[in-house]
């Protein structure tokens, strides 16, 4: 009975930021499942390397698209040549997202405008996008991956936080939308995980302060969020909508 409840056979997942980190470990779970996957994000020789590295792996089809989700039309581009490529998209993961630190009153406008597309618009705009199949096959799976600063925060993170807060209440708003026609809409929000986001932004000293704040010590494994994806990309999850996880080794229910 385990097996089929995870198995992901006959599925095409679309990975946002799916070249490297969270979104290729993600990506190469779902293959490892069964699906094939069409892999987006904005750097072409690190998607050729990434898709013929699950392909050679899996022996699943992976196509890959470059994609600059920070402008609106390359979200609708992306949604229809995603389907073009594989036929259709059945599992939708929102991973690409960035963030640019700044205090409040240094903020700036680009900067937020930029981000507010990137980590929530092109969010909604792939999924309103690809939705109206998944709801005619009564068959659907989107998955949003915000982060526990969506759920707390940190000096200079206005406007990561408030992307990634904002995703999770689009989250709840959509499962609310699709529930009845078999699509469910789940986020997971990370904690630490040191991918190359955060490896840039953070000094070694700072990287080992997130490490002790959790109760396991340490920074997650990219491939330690497969588990938590396949559970709600696969039939093991079709009774959870609308729900945020916090993968995050415990940070958050750390006092000391």
């Amino acid at each position: 009975m385990i097996g089929p409840l995870f198995d992901l056979t006959g599925r095409v997942a679309l990975v946002t930021g799916g070249s490297k980190g969270l979104g290729k470990a993600m990506a190469r779970g779902f293959a490892e499942a069964g699906a094939d996957l069409v892999l987006a994000s904005r750097h072409d020789d690190e998607l050729k390397a990434a898709a013929d590295e699950i392909a050679s792996a899996t022996g699943r089809k992976v196509a890959y698209l470059v994609a600059d989700l920070s402008k609106r039309d390359e979200a609708r581009r992306l949604a229809e040549k995603s389907v073009a490529a594989m036929g259709r998209i059945d599992i939708l993961v929102n991973n690409a997202g960035s963030n640019t630190p700044q205090p409040i009153e240094q903020l700036q406008d680009d900067d937020w405008d930029r981000l507010v597309e990137l980590n929530l618009g092109s969010c909604m705009a792939l999924a309103r996008a690809l939705v109206g199949p998944m709801r005619e096959r009564r068959w659907g799976r989107i998955i949003q991956i915000s982060s526990v600063l969506g759920l707390t925060s940190a000096p200079g993170r206005s406007t990561y936080s408030a992307t990634k807060s904002g995703l999770i209440g689009l989250s709840r708003a959509m499962a609310n939308d699709l529930g009845a026609d078999g699509v469910t809409v789940n986020t997971i929000a990370p904690g630490p995980f040191l991918t190359d986001l955060p490896a840039g932004l953070l000094t070694p000293e700072q990287q080992e302060i997130f490490a002790r704040r959790t109760i396991l010590g340490r920074w997650g494994r990219p491939d330690e969020l497969i588990g938590p994806a396949l559970l709600l990309a696969s039939e093991a999850g079709s009774y959870i909508t609308g729900e945020t996880i916090v993968v995050d080794g415990g940070l958050m229910v750390k006092m000391f």
